[in-house]
């Protein structure tokens, strides 16, 4: 009797150090399976010049970019905001700011966020607190309330889209002041 209580006393040890071992492995395990969120680079004070056929299309310039592109659907973040010139085929400029933006790889949109403001050679400005630029397509639109002011008037409201020329514009809904009816 004593042999088999000793036996089963030593079964119920080895049970208990078994479980208190595999419980760092477990962990270990559950570490691996984890999904990293840390960006591939980070990158200070960039200065980054767009080039296509050998012309300048636009520099964008931020204190910093985390680079999240090894990720699935990969993305570059300026957490710091941006500074971007855009330059048309006639040279002509257009100029956004923002306190923060995020680029798509995958999509090729441009998310930026904060005091958005894009203006243009010509006086025209928008603001917005988001604006989403479709690089592909040349477009800007967003849902969010915008002011836009150009020589001959000022609109607001909620929602607009436009061509990056601003060629092309749509408002969903706007009211506004035009300053020379004639």
């Amino acid at each position: 009797m004593r042999l088999r209580f000793a036996g089963l006393w030593c079964v119920v040890l080895l049970t208990v150090f078994f479980l208190l071992s595999c419980e760092s492995n477990l962990k270990d395990v559950q570490r691996m399976n984890a999904t990293s969120f840390n960006p591939a680079g980070i990158t200070e004070d960039i200065n980054l010049k767009y080039t296509d056929s050998g012309k300048i299309k636009a520099i964008l310039i931020s204190p910093l970019m985390n680079d999240f592109t090894n990720l699935q659907y990969g993305f570059n973040e300026f957490p710091k905001g941006v500074n971007v010139t855009f330059y048309d085929n006639k040279g002509g400029k257009s100029h956004v700011v923002a306190d923060y933006a995020i680029t798509y790889e995958e999509t090729s949109i441009i998310d930026l966020q904060g005091n958005v403001k894009l203006s243009t050679d010509d006086g025209k400005v928008l603001q917005t607190e988001q604006l989403y630029y479709d690089q592909k397509n040349e477009w800007f639109y967003t849902e969010k309330y915008f002011k836009f002011t150009d020589g001959e008037g000022e609109y607001e409201g909620p929602g607009i889209d436009f061509s990056k020329d601003f060629s092309v514009f749509n408002m969903q809904q706007n009211s506004g002041r035009i300053n020379n009816l004639q």
